[in-house]
């Protein structure tokens, strides 16, 4: 039985792996999209966000499976209970990175980012993707300290979303009101992307020391 258990267990972070690995191609998919007004690259990344939401059901279900016949506890519950608020978190992932991706779709064939903020954009899309991809090695090799990596990256991200905000509401900004508010909308889908990778981390964290960091 136990061994059953910890195949269940192995399934669940596969699972919970699988789902980052989508969001981090989401993300830099959907930056390629809206740096290079692919629409086409923009729609593919819109219709792969339902592969996120299959895979979220998909952990919901292991999750429900493992507590009603296997009835974890300690570290193993912790694990459990904390796959169920990852896979929503990934999930909301992907979706911002469909918004990004829905940016493009709506500019093209224009360009939704101006030449000016072509490099904050890329460095945004970098990061941001590269955060999703560092939760695919926590998931898979929990430790203490993911948390406060990514909480420190996430300051980074924080750094060039103000970057963009002062660009797009400079009274000299020359490509007008329409254009600023995109922008502005646009560098939120990323620091929310990277908001819900550090709460991700967060939990992860907790699954090995037993404490939600403050």
């Amino acid at each position: 039985m136990r061994d059953v258990f910890q195949t269940d267990l192995d399934a669940l972070r596969e699972q919970l792996a699988e789902m980052g690995v989508l969001a981090a191609r989401a993300m830099r998919d959907a930056t390629t999209a809206v740096l290079t007004s692919d629409g086409e690259l923009a729609e593919r990344v819109m219709a792969a966000d339902a592969e996120l939401d299959v895979a979220r059901d998909r952990c919901d279900e292991t999750v429900q499976r493992l507590l009603a016949l296997q009835a974890p506890v300690a570290g193993d519950l912790r694990l459990v209970m904390t796959a169920v608020y990852c896979a929503d978190k990934i999930e909301r992932m992907g979706d911002l990175a469909a918004h990004v991706a829905d940016t493009a779709r709506i500019r093209h064939p224009e360009c939704a980012v101006p030449a000016e903020l072509t490099a904050s954009f890329t460095e945004l899309g970098t990061i941001a993707a590269g955060m999703a991809d560092r939760l695919v090695e926590l998931i898979g090799r929990p430790g203490h300290g993911g948390f406060a990596e990514l909480d420190d990256t996430d300051r980074a991200v924080d750094s060039r979303h103000a970057a963009v905000m002062a660009a797009v509401t400079d009274p000299d900004w020359p490509h007008g009101i329409p254009s600023a508010t995109s922008l502005a909308l646009l560098a939120r889908y990323y620091e929310r992307f990277a908001d819900q990778a550090v709460s991700v981390a967060k939990r992860l964290d907790f699954v090995v020391t037993g404490v939600i960091a403050a």
